[in-house]
């Protein structure tokens, strides 16, 4: 009898940690960043500015970003990065190498065209 409430319990176990990776699976959005340094809490974008809600960006889009933003910025991570609605094309919130929080701003050529420092959201 314990052998068998023990099986079930591993199965109830199972299905759970399986219910609840289905559940995060279809909770983001299609398209989304995706990166190895970007935790499931950091991973949010929808800020609102100026009438613009920003967006999480694809990772074609996004590995270009994070590209660029490491060139200038080594042994930086990236946090997340998405779609700027306060003028620029894009922007990645970064943790520098010093541990300093910033966000770069980056045009859609993705070139640099400023960092805020110490800004945090």
């Amino acid at each position: 009898m314990k052998t068998v409430r023990n099986v079930a319990a591993g199965a109830a176990l199972i299905a759970a940690l399986a219910g609840g990776g289905m559940y995060l699976a279809m909770a983001a959005p299609d398209g989304a960043a995706s990166s190895t340094t970007l935790s499931a809490s950091q991973n949010k974008g929808g800020h609102q500015a100026n009438g613009t809600t920003e967006q999480l960006l694809t990772v074609d889009t996004a590995a270009r970003v994070e590209a660029a933003v490491k060139a200038a910025n080594p042994g930086a991570t990236i946090v997340r990065v998405e779609t700027d609605a306060e003028g620029a094309a894009y922007e990645a919130h970064i943790r520098k190498a010093d541990g300093t929080s910033a966000t770069v701003k980056l045009d859609a050529s993705f070139n640099n065209t400023g960092t805020e420092t110490g800004k945090r959201r």
